[in-house]
């Protein structure tokens, strides 16, 4: 199935970054990392969905589908040939989460909880509801219902490893093959998960940390899609002229900008949206405006270490001005460096003084005055 190919991302460099005409934008190289995320508004349901896989429940009707999947890299890539889409809601306790993925031929092998299930073709959850890209959850399902989940202390590219053992409690999921799986003399519609995710167990400490109205968390999805053929009557994975099996396609929801899932400030917006309201066109906030430059300062930095096995001790050396204008207000970004590390922040005249360390852990500090 081919689809039209997805409305380019708005650039974040065209629509926020004052920057002087004659000057070389700071951000010129890097613009693939700072594409506009997409958002979503996740209405609140006073009757939650069954979780049946079946996607038909009175409550799924009443919330819109987000746009296609896209590639991985966004728009430097083809569109995908298979349509998915995503639906979420919420309620007191739980988020609830509806994926549609449009397939010919469905199949998948792993049985085993925590098995590799994007081995398979599989559809991926990614939640960082604090919003530090740190200490956030990854869970993956193929057709079979098969689970594979884990808990990220930091992204693996600040040294981290998987927590396999974790283990969602009190998740609930579902999947709804339309055809027949593992059966590739026929054509299939492809299949639907349905997602009960309770927030106490996507929280940290002992209580449920249930979003407030109008709160903003991080969120993506991706779908893995193995190029395969039939032999023999199975699918079997395809291979490149030197008997190699072919790479995973990425298809994600709000595109990264890179090959790697585990940039969690690449992620999309999830809004929680009032109960007995309408959702509404979601403003990307002032705050998350600014922390670009302290990525922009991130990214420098590692390119940076990779070059010259240090911080660079200065933002004049990583081409950054020091008084960035955000939404015409003045801000001015200090940093400090210390060999292997580096922390850097940001701070406007009445607003919270932003920090970002050489882990890329984002947070928030005083207000300034």
């Amino acid at each position: 199935m081919n689809h039209a190919k997805s409305t380019v991302a708005v650039c974040l460099l065209c629509s926020f970054l004052a920057v002087d005409a004659a000057a070389q934008s700071p951000f010129q190289g890097l613009e693939h990392l700072f594409t506009q995320p997409k958002s979503y508004p996740a209405s609140f349901t006073a009757r939650p969905p069954v979780i049946d896989g079946e996607v038909s429940d009175a409550a799924w009707a009443t919330v819109a589908w987000s746009s296609s999947f896209v590639d991985i890299e966004g728009d430097k890539k083809p569109s995908p040939r298979f349509d998915t889409r995503i639906k979420m809601l919420w309620n007191d306790t739980c988020l609830f989460i509806a994926a549609e993925l449009k397939e010919p031929h469905v199949w998948a092998n792993l049985r085993k909880h925590d098995e590799v299930v994007f081995y398979d073709n599989d559809f991926e959850v990614f939640i960082d509801p604090d919003n530090n890209t740190h200490q956030y959850y990854e869970i993956e399902v193929n057709a079979l219902n098969t689970i594979f989940d884990l808990f990220m202390p930091k992204p693996y590219r600040n040294g981290s490893g998987a927590l396999i053992p974790y283990d969602t409690p009190g998740m609930k999921t579902a999947v709804k093959v339309h055809g027949t799986l593992n059966d590739p003399s026929d054509t299939d519609q492809g299949w639907t998960v349905e997602m009960r995710i309770p927030f106490r167990a996507i929280s940290m400490g002992n209580g449920a940390q249930v979003p407030q109205p109008g709160a903003v968390w991080r969120i993506n999805f991706s779908r893995v899609e193995w190029d395969t053929g039939i032999i023999g009557g199975k699918y079997v994975k395809k291979k490149d002229g030197k008997g190699r099996t072919l790479p995973e396609n990425n298809w994600v929801w709000s595109p990264q900008g890179v090959v790697n899932m585990h940039y969690p400030e690449r992620w999309g917006y999830l809004q929680f949206v009032k109960p007995g309201t309408e959702p509404q066109p979601f403003k990307f906030p002032h705050a998350e405006l600014r922390k670009q430059y302290l990525w922009l300062v991130y990214y420098k930095q590692k390119a940076y270490f990779e070059r010259a096995g240090k911080y660079a001790p200065t933002l004049t050396e990583l081409g950054i001005s020091g008084e960035p204008q955000v939404e015409n207000q003045l801000n001015r970004i200090m940093m400090e460096t210390a060999g292997r590390q580096f922390n850097a922040t940001i701070t406007e005249d009445g607003g919270e003084t932003w920090s970002i360390n050489d882990e890329g852990l984002i947070q928030t500090g005083r207000t300034s005055k």
